[in-house]
């Protein structure tokens, strides 16, 4: 089968010719249709990794995967062959991944069905910044009327987080430059204020929320900056590390959150979907052939979710 793979990191990917894999006992092996580029995919290929997850090479590249159940591993019974399914990658180890035409991913965890009125493309780019956005929500529940400023606004996670914020009720300041990518996060809600991360951010958050803002989503930039634009007694979540040391002696909270692509969080995603309570913010789809080059402008700072065809 073809797939994205690096045989050391850090390493460029390339698409390569790789065997099929077989499903083991209470596995799937999912015909892989979508995929999408998260940053966990970028930071394995660069090395960042390296020792804090086993790495076995030729090492297949990426945790996101829509598509159809192609086998069924020993004691299977909630699934079976030609379901539609989705999810997340979800193994102890690097290697295995779902940039390829064929993924094998365990049956009880990371994976659930796709509902109608869900497309393949979006189901493929849905669970991992979906799953990060709303445990990062969960860490840290704006309430109605809550000021919420999410740093990284125009990442696939921070797209989905901005939607369900503006879906509570929450004023919601969000980082963009000024043009394509400030356009691109009105677009996502209702109530959505836009500051320029590349100017005063202080003084542009201070105007909108002149005490501070409530919570704080960390999805991008220094962690420090962020939590010095939130109120005393305040909240912040954090997917980059950013713990509550960092802000010793001060009165926040803040929470390092690892997103838990479980079955029924994909679930509610999918759900939201299906209903048009979400939109999956994918702006631009690339064959597996050009992976690549979906790595590459992920790394310029692309809008949203790069999404990828692996069928």
């Amino acid at each position: 089968m073809r797939a994205l793979t690096v045989h050391s990191v850090p390493a460029a990917p390339a698409v390569t010719e790789t065997p099929v894999p077989r499903p083991d006992a209470g596995e799937l092996l999912v015909r892989v249709q979508a995929s999408s580029v998260n940053g966990f995919d970028a930071a394995t290929a660069a090395g960042y990794v390296q020792g804090m997850m086993e790495h076995r090479f030729p090492l297949v590249l990426g945790k996101d995967f829509a598509g159809t159940v192609e086998a069924v591993g020993e004691g299977v019974t909630e699934f079976a062959a030609g379901d539609p399914v989705f999810g997340v990658v979800a193994k102890p180890f690097l290697g295995a991944g779902s940039l390829a035409e064929y993924v094998v991913v365990p049956a009880g965890s990371g994976v659930a069905r796709i509902p109608d009125g869900v497309s393949v493309t979006d189901a493929g780019a849905l669970g991992l910044a979906g799953a990060a956005a709303l445990d990062s929500l969960a860490a840290v529940e704006p309430a109605e009327g809550e000021t919420v400023l999410i740093a990284g606004a125009t990442g696939g996670v921070g797209a989905i987080a901005v939607q369900y914020a503006a879906a509570r009720g929450a004023r919601v300041i969000a980082t963009a430059l000024p043009g394509a990518q400030a356009d691109f996060v009105r677009s996502l809600g209702a109530n959505v204020h836009v500051v320029d991360y590349t100017g005063d951010l202080a003084a542009q958050v201070k105007d909108f929320a002149p005490s501070g803002v409530d919570v704080a989503l960390h999805l991008a930039g220094d962690g420090q900056a962020v939590a010095e634009l939130v109120r005393a007694g305040g909240r912040v979540a954090s997917t980059l590390g950013f713990g509550p040391d960092a802000v010793a002696g001060r009165d926040l909270t803040v929470v390092p959150v690892m997103a838990d692509a479980n079955a029924a969080t994909l679930e509610r995603l999918a759900a939201d979907v299906a209903a048009g309570r979400l939109r999956v913010p994918v702006t631009t789809t690339y064959p597996l052939e050009q992976a690549p080059q979906a790595f590459a402008d992920f790394g310029a700072g692309s809008l949203g979710k790069l999404g990828i065809t692996c069928a």
